[in-house]
């Protein structure tokens, strides 16, 4: 349950670029949906999925890495707990074009535990901390953690602190912080995102104990006001699974958070951009299920949402299936 919004005190947030986020979310944040967001919002920062230090050194890179153009701000995200192999990534990512590399601190999948990387890390923190300065010394570009309030039973305040600070000594000023502990047995994933309680507070009192350092709240915000109402606390606001549920909560972004003074874009109008990007993309051999399935929540709470996602579920997997799908589906809307 999200916690009733309480009337903070105004402090006015730092000058940190980007105050509003989209999550790294598995099979979620691919470059496919990336593209469709920056087509909703220009400034908003976008983060990759979650990808290993393995795949890239040892795996098909480019389908990893390639990005679209246009598709900056644009920040990695990487999954690993060798400082070597963490900073050589770095290295590449910044050589690919990326404007962040971003360290993940806090998913508690077993596939990553069994890695020792992800939220058990923050039971590491020197490794963290170690990881980070090889990561800067390898780019230019910024080095961030992305980190959970606490694991386990190491979940006090004070455990969280030791963690920032031990990895703030490394140089890192910037930590994204999911407002919720995980248990790394037990829980699953997806539990691990709605069963521990949100704990804003002590995200807030981080801030307050260390005005130096840029913080960002993560976990349970689903509306504007909302965002608003953390800005006065922290420096920027990270969304996840809203931002893929109702991705048009995202058209007023610039405006309200940005300063930009353009109109938001409409919701066909964003549909219709995207129909050059599938044929191209089609023309490649992508399927349009793959990109299809990230324009599903379009019209989410909408007249003919539901019809709209039924009639994509059911025609974007047959063979051959192309444009026409979703200019059949747009026909429903009105």
């Amino acid at each position: 349950m999200t916690p009733a919004l309480s009337t903070p005190p105004p402090r006015k947030p730092a000058l940190f670029p980007y105050p509003v986020s989209v999550a790294p979310m598995m099979k979620r944040t691919d470059r496919h949906f990336r593209y469709f967001m920056r087509g909703i919002t220009k400034r908003t920062l976008l983060y990759t999925e979650m990808v290993t230090t393995g795949a890239i050194l040892f795996g098909q890179r480019d389908k990893f890495l390639e990005f679209n153009e246009g598709e900056g701000p644009l920040a990695l995200q990487l999954g690993g707990d060798c400082p070597k192999s963490l900073g050589e990534c770095a290295r590449i990512a910044e050589d690919y074009g990326y404007d962040e590399v971003n360290l993940n601190v806090g998913c508690p999948s077993d596939r990553v535990q069994n890695g020792n990387f992800g939220a058990s890390l923050m039971a590491r923190p020197e490794v963290v901390a170690e990881a980070v300065s090889q990561m800067q010394k390898a780019v230019s570009i910024p080095v961030t953690v992305k980190h959970r309030i606490g694991i386990d039973d190491m979940d006090s305040y004070e455990d969280m602190k030791r963690f920032v600070e031990i990895v703030a000594d490394a140089g890192c000023t910037r930590f994204t912080v999911h407002a919720r502990k995980a248990w790394l047995n037990g829980l699953n994933p997806k539990e691990n995102r709605t069963i521990p309680p949100l704990r804003y507070n002590e995200v807030h009192r981080l801030k307050e104990e260390f005005p130096d350092l840029t913080i960002e709240i993560n976990g349970g915000i689903t509306t504007l006001n909302e965002v608003a109402h953390q800005l006065l606390q922290v420096d920027a606001v990270m969304l996840g699974r809203a931002a893929y549920d109702t991705p048009f909560l995202f058209s007023e972004v610039d405006r309200r958070f940005f300063g930009e003074d353009t109109p938001p874009v409409d919701r066909r109008t964003a549909v219709l951009r995207m129909l050059p990007y599938i044929e191209a993309r089609r023309a490649e051999g992508v399927p349009l299920s793959r990109i299809a399935r990230h324009l599903l929540n379009v019209f989410a709470g909408e007249y003919n949402g539901r019809l709209w996602r039924r009639y994509i579920t059911e025609k974007a997997s047959l063979p051959g299936a192309g444009t026409e799908v979703i200019e059949g589906a747009l026909s429903l809307i009105h």
